[in-house]
């Protein structure tokens, strides 16, 4: 590995070739190129584990997911987990918790769920960055050939 440079994190070369390559640069022809599917932590929560199944095939099928990145991607499932929990709690108690002063008024305050779902939807975007999977990058996407074409199943389903 060489030292630390400037600038931005670097983009994996399967997410450049699906945009394109817009920069132009060359492509790095000795990036690591694992294989395999991430099995799915047996400890994540049902939310997490949801989201991983919904997303993880098509991510697979992309180049953008392989079996080195399981920890990132639990981490992405397990913010989406948060997420929906604590906006769960908030649709059923709402933004606020009310508490009695001694002077026999109240005093409301965010309920702490409300922080929890707003770094979780921080969370959640930059994983969304790292794999590609916001409407800007996919905007840029090109897909090679042989991710684009579609299955005989695909086909037939049409």
């Amino acid at each position: 590995m060489k030292g630390n440079k400037r600038g931005g994190i670097p983009k994996p070369t399967a997410l450049k070739i699906l945009e394109g390559n817009p920069g132009k640069r060359p492509l790095n022809k000795r990036e690591p190129k694992p294989r395999g599917r991430p099995q799915c932590p047996a400890w994540l929560p049902r939310e997490a584990k949801n989201e991983w199944k919904r997303m993880s095939t098509e991510l697979e099928r992309l180049g953008l997911l392989t079996s080195v990145d399981r920890a990132a991607f639990a981490s992405y499932c397990l913010a989406w987990d948060r997420l929906i929990n604590a906006e769960k709690v908030l649709q059923e108690q709402g933004l606020v918790m009310s508490f009695p002063r001694d002077d026999g008024t109240e005093y409301l305050q965010q309920r702490p769920e409300v922080s929890i779902s707003n770094k979780a939807m921080i969370q959640i975007r930059a994983f969304c960055v790292e794999f590609g999977l916001t409407p800007a990058s996919r905007a840029r996407m090109q897909l090679p050939e042989e991710v684009a074409e579609k299955s005989k199943l695909e086909e037939l389903l049409d």
